[in-house]
């Protein structure tokens, strides 16, 4: 098979692909976006028609992927770490029932928060969740990880986590490909019960969850993908994970460190390997990418050990990515810095795109509400998208963003609380994703609120991908039960300013439930499709 140039995202892809999986479910979210992506273009997976259509969030895509591991084929969930926590109920249960096709569950973390809200470690969820979890150091990696992911789900008929980081996802390397394997025959569960969690089967499901620990711990200490490097300074043992293994061997190499090294890509952690590993060596210092798990477990057995360092005891500071200078100072070695950027150079903050339908959204919004605030101290909550960025000056134009969902529900509390006008303001894609259970709970409660649906016709912040409501938002409005009369519908252009003003106005004073949706296509996407229409013209 030939070698292929692959970000970390498309080789654990094309992994998939090559390992059997008959089907990908997924929510796009940066640095995990291209997964989907590259399966959506993949020759080989047109040609085995993998299944390969976005999902309304990382819920549901979960709980597809568990539905097509049912069948006995092998299946894919994939998303960004914030996305886990919207999936963490059928996760969480999918390692009770656990799978019969082999079922990979693909995170990828974004540590320093490149586009994302937060920072945390998605192997704390595989910990948990008491499931295996493969942490690569390089693509190569993504891409045999797969096969063993595959291979290791379908022996413990459990799911299986794949963790990557930014900088893995979004880089590039060579990568060897090996034969396609067939994808599995439909086969339903033997058991009929294993995917039932009544309380009788989930107690019995558990205790076998806990039996099977030392099996998964025993798989972790005969990994390919766990080693030990033997050094001859014994002074100081490095234990390193995943990508973080990476900086740790940039630094040894460059400044001749004879460290011995262990390097740890598969849990739960091989006990055996570490205790063996920790007698040889006077201090540990522990590099890992994201939060302290390895150094919080060591020292949670040996708790008054100080030979061991890492992010817990100061070494490394517990918040953003790790790199080769910070190992390089945990080292005691001289660190190294690029050069300085021209003076012509300044930093520039993000902003909405010039011609995004956005803006003239915002500004029909700041207008209509100078009549209903004093001193432009109104509220109005927003959510997680690349209209997100009309918080920043000039617009000034939303006050909240928490997470995928949260303004229509964060609207509503306040309305509930006698805020008035509570004004909410989601994407198109992010309704769908769940902003929709919440306006059922604005229905329910016939809460006093404005909704307003910004539609671009596509899932602008992550790349223009499609969703699973596009064209259907009001009757999917009128389905869950908002009145016809208050779905409104309008242009985001500047000749239509004073009358989307009058109809936002018109449904800031109906004492109800109102959606309004401005509908413009995202110029991102606008400008990519008449490229494509003009190309196909010209042939």
């Amino acid at each position: 098979m030939k070698k292929l140039m692959l970000l970390g995202d498309e080789a654990l892809a094309q992994g998939a692909v090559d390992a059997g999986c008959s089907g990908v479910f997924a929510y796009p979210g940066t640095p995990s976006t291209e997964i989907m992506e590259y399966i959506q273009k993949c020759p080989e997976a047109l040609q085995r028609n993998i299944h390969r259509t976005w999902s309304s969030n990382e819920k549901t895509a979960v709980e597809e992927a568990v539905g097509m591991s049912y069948t006995g084929k092998r299946t894919m969930s994939c998303m960004k770490h914030v996305g886990l926590n919207v999936a963490a109920d059928p996760f969480m249960n999918s390692a009770f029932v656990g799978a019969n096709g082999g079922h990979i569950v693909t995170v990828a973390d974004d540590p320093s928060m490149h586009s994302s809200q937060n920072e945390q470690d998605s192997r704390f969820y595989a910990k948990f969740a008491m499931i295996p979890c493969m942490e690569p150091s390089n693509q190569q990696e993504c891409y045999d990880m797969t096969f063993h992911a595959y291979e290791l789900s379908e022996k413990y008929h459990l799911p299986v986590m794949l963790r990557l980081e930014t900088r893995l996802s979004h880089s590039r390397s060579g990568v060897q490909r090996r034969d396609m394997l067939p994808e599995n025959e439909l086969k339903l569960p033997e058991d009929r019960n294993q995917f039932m969690l009544l309380p009788a089967f989930a107690r019995r499901k558990y205790k076998h969850l806990i039996e099977i620990q030392p099996d998964l711990t025993e798989e972790s200490e005969n990994s390919p993908f766990n080693w030990v490097e033997e050094g001859k300074d014994t002074s100081l043992g490095i234990i390193a994970s995943g990508l973080a293994y990476n900086y740790v061997k940039e630094v040894t190499i460059r400044y001749n460190c004879e460290y011995p090294i262990l390097k740890i890509s598969q849990y739960p952690i091989p006990v055996k390997m570490i205790e063996k590993f920790m007698d040889n060596c006077d201090k540990i210092l522990v590099v890992e990418e994201g939060q302290p798990l390895v150094e919080e477990m060591l020292k949670g057995a040996i708790p008054k050990d100080s030979r061991i360092m890492g992010r817990l005891d100061g070494t490394f500071t517990r918040d953003g990515e790790m790199d080769p200078n910070k190992v390089a100072a945990a080292l005691g070695k001289e660190t190294r810095t690029g050069e300085s950027l021209p003076e012509i150079v300044t930093g520039r903050p993000p902003a909405l795109c010039v011609g995004c339908p956005h803006i003239d959204s915002y500004k029909a919004l700041n207008d209509v509400l100078k009549s209903y605030v004093e001193d432009g101290q109104r509220h109005v909550f927003s959510d997680i998208g690349c209209y997100t960025l009309g918080f920043l000056p000039p617009y000034n134009a939303i006050n909240t963003c928490l997470d995928m969902g949260a303004s229509i529900t964060m609207a509503k509390g306040a309305a509930n609380a006698g805020l008035f006008p509570a004004i909410a303001v989601i994407g198109d894609s992010t309704f769908c994703h769940s902003g929709m259970t919440g306006l059922l709970d604005c229905i329910y409660d016939k809460t006093n609120l404005v909704i307003i649906i910004l539609d671009n016709s596509t899932t602008g912040m992550t790349g223009g991908q499609d969703y699973t409501g596009f064209g259907r938002l009001e009757a999917i409005c009128i389905g869950l039960g908002v009145e016809k009369e208050h779905i409104r519908v309008v242009t985001p252009l500047s000749r239509n300013f004073e009358e989307n003003v009058q109809i936002l106005k018109e449904e800031i004073d109906y004492k109800g439930v109102s959606v309004v949706i401005p509908r413009r296509e995202c110029v991102q996407t606008m400008t990519r499709r008449m490229r494509a229409l003009k190309k196909q013209e010209a042939k």
